[in-house]
């Protein structure tokens, strides 16, 4: 029974971890798209003297698409901040315990939180078809604010992934795969 439980736990995070995996080196290729649409910019602006504010509302669009989609990946290879200076010298069960806490009493319920007050401010964005506020901007805002709820959705996913697997280093012989 016991080693099934551990059995399960390691599958539900090896298929999140996979998950987030194939969703962060897809959020990578929204850096190439805006590196070229600054440049496309940059150029009509400066070389053509003529520039579209739908493309600069974009850029900012591209722009936070890639750090919320990319927040769970960032967590998954521990890339986000974090104070290292206490963190590096911890032994690995402290180091369990420090994330675990953290996950469960921080992480979670931030996400949480974010994700129903940001669902309901997209939805009510959706329902009123909200666009920008400038005439020739993108038409579709609510697009961006359901990248909020999307991104964080993805995060929360991530931390119980990183939930399970401090829990089972905690535990005798469960060890995670990492």
């Amino acid at each position: 029974m016991y080693g099934q439980l551990i059995s399960t736990l390691r599958d539900i995070t090896r298929y999140i971890d996979k998950l987030i995996e194939y969703l962060g080196k897809g959020t990578s290729w929204l850096a190439g798209l805006l590196v070229v649409l600054v440049c496309y910019n940059v150029m009509m602006r400066y070389v053509f003297n003529s520039s579209k504010i739908y493309l600069t509302e974009l850029e900012w669009h591209i722009f936070a698409a890639m750090f919320l989609l990319g927040a769970a990946y960032a967590l998954q290879h521990e890339k986000h901040v974090r104070v290292d200076v206490f963190y590096s010298r911890f032994s690995p069960k402290t180091k369990a315990w420090v994330n675990l806490l953290g996950t469960l009493l921080f992480l979670i319920p931030f996400c949480l939180m974010v994700i129903v007050t940001s669902f309901r401010f997209a939805r009510n964005s959706f329902l009123m078809r909200e666009g920008s506020p400038d005439p020739a901007g993108l038409p579709a805002l609510y697009v961006i604010k359901f990248t909020i709820t999307l991104g964080f959705f993805f995060l929360l996913l991530q931390a119980i992934s990183l939930l399970l697997k401090s829990g089972m280093q905690l535990l005798p012989g469960a060890q995670p795969d990492s």
